[in-house]
């Protein structure tokens, strides 16, 4: 069950990491030349966060 629940966060974390990328680029007013490091960046910290908290869930 645990693999279902990673596997739901990862595919949201990626729809809100897009949403987040075009905010930014939106408020900047063009986009960013490199914005699949950006978007990389913005996916990682949301997925170790995400799946840290999951994890202490998990335990408890």
């Amino acid at each position: 069950m645990e693999i279902i629940y990673f596997t739901l966060v990862a595919i949201g974390l990626y729809f809100a990491s897009d949403w987040i990328l075009d905010r930014i680029e939106t408020s900047r007013g063009r986009p960013f030349e490199n914005r699949s490091v950006i978007f990389f960046v913005i996916i990682l910290v949301l997925s170790v966060v995400s799946f840290q908290i999951i994890g202490q869930l998990m335990r408890s």
